[in-house]
């Protein structure tokens, strides 16, 4: 008998989504080949210590209702463990979900997790601390920052973070080394984002090319752009020809270490992280097992 548990976040993203949740996984896991447990997270370190304990109690899969921060938090609990995960996107972004063509309506994702099958994927880690999607450490941050501040969620908020902090971010120079070969230098950057999925969530694809399970990561480093070249550029994250842009530094690699002169905040899946002068980037291959439906 395979055993589930279930972890809602009942604050996720913009309703609440405990009852929509229930009723799904009724219809759908509920099953005499599955043994069914729920439980709610209260935060961040809520949700760890109890995906801890599905680990402990045998749990075959862990399924989470959330968004990628806590998609982030509860997966750390996983990692080399065997257990699989299965997202159920209840948040903002959703980018874990959209990579993986989880759908965002709830009955229809928890559908599709039914039927999914294990695969193992990537794990990135910026100073030891992992992460599925992106990390980013310069514009793309200071979004996540404000952001984090508003009472509203979605994509069109995001968006106004993003032109509010346009206006008061300065770029900090950055040195890059790839895999132990030469230092690149970037003088203004204005997006630095390390990408194990393609997209940040909200249908933007940073990195349009990323895989989940090559062994590597893609850098992404765009220097500073003026208002006119954000307008013409911000389309090409959700058409997935980023790529096309000339200024647009790429490279997949397993090991970076970026140095710059003053401490900052970065973004880790959507939760910010205080990081010094100097981050270190890393990939644990395949550490992750989790669902991945059928493509339709």
């Amino acid at each position: 008998m395979s055993k589930v548990r279930v972890l809602i976040n009942p604050n996720a993203g913009t309703t609440n989504p405990l009852e929509a949740v229930v009723q799904a996984i009724a219809r759908h896991w509920d099953t005499p080949e599955c043994e069914v447990t729920f439980q709610m997270t209260h935060d961040g370190e809520d949700g760890r210590r109890k995906a801890e304990r599905a680990v402990r109690d045998g749990m075959d899969t862990l399924l989470v209702a959330g968004g990628d921060g806590m998609i982030n938090t509860v997966g750390h609990a996983l990692l080399d463990t065997g257990v699989a995960l299965g997202v159920i996107p209840t948040g903002s972004g959703n980018g874990f979900a959209r990579h993986f063509n989880i759908p965002l309506e709830t009955d229809a994702a928890v559908r599709a997790l039914a039927g999914a099958q294990r695969a193992r994927i990537d794990v990135g880690t910026v100073n030891g601390r992992p992460f599925f999607v992106t990390c980013s450490m310069a514009w793309e941050a200071a979004i996540a920052r404000s952001f984090e501040r508003l009472s509203l969620r979605g994509v069109l908020p995001y968006l106004l973070a993003g032109v509010r902090e346009y206006v008061t971010f300065t770029p900090q120079p950055l040195e890059v080394t790839l895999d132990g070969g030469a230092t690149l230098r970037f003088p203004d950057p204005m997006i630095v984002t390390v990408a194990n999925l393609t997209q940040y969530g909200g249908g933007a694809k940073i990195a349009p090319h990323a895989r989940p399970d090559d062994g590597q990561l893609e850098l992404m480093v765009l220097p500073r752009q003026d208002v006119a070249q954000v307008l013409t550029s911000l389309p090409r994250l959700y058409d997935g020809t980023l790529l096309q842009l000339p200024d647009l530094f790429t490279q997949h690699f397993r090991d970076l270490t970026i140095r710059r002169a003053q401490a900052a905040q970065i973004q880790l899946d959507g939760e910010l992280l205080d990081a010094g002068t100097q981050i270190d980037v890393s990939i644990l291959p395949l550490a992750l097992t989790v669902l991945v439906p059928a493509p339709e």
